[in-house]
């Protein structure tokens, strides 16, 4: 069994309010989406699986590469999009066509906690983020 939704989410909300920085992964300093799920996975389970690797805010569409889904992939454990509940991790896609390159943690069916560029980690309604949602991945029993 997974970490309980709750002690993920209490995890997560602990990150509110840390301002949006690029690469960044420390909470109450800064952080970007990504950041966010690497400060919830070392709470959980102690080091990250691997180092994240350098990227641009530009990465996905330079490379179209699905690099965030393959993440996902080695250290998560894919669930359907449909299928997504409190404490998941959730994959965006900013447009058709273009590769996965946002994440959030599903605080409700709809809410969800994400570090967005240009403000800081919050708790947002799914909103205009629901149709764009291309993948769903839950935390694993134990790092994977």
């Amino acid at each position: 069994m997974s970490p309980p939704p709750d002690a993920i989410l209490a995890e997560a909300r602990r990150w509110i309010g840390t301002p949006y920085m690029h690469r960044a992964s420390l909470r109450g300093v800064g952080c970007d989406c990504l950041g966010l799920v690497r400060g919830v996975w070392r709470a959980l389970y102690g080091p990250e699986p691997e180092i994240a690797p350098d990227y641009s805010p530009d990465w996905a569409e330079a490379t179209r590469e699905e690099r965030l889904y393959a993440a996902g992939l080695r250290h998560l454990v894919p669930i359907a999009v449909e299928a997504f509940s409190r404490g998941d991790v959730l994959l965006f896609r900013w447009r058709d066509g273009t590769p996965a390159k946002h994440l959030g943690i599903a605080a409700s069916a709809a809410s969800m906690i994400h570090a967005h560029d240009g403000a800081c980690v919050a708790e947002v309604p799914f909103g205009i983020w629901r149709p764009r949602l291309a993948y769903a991945f839950r935390f694993p029993e134990t790092p994977r």
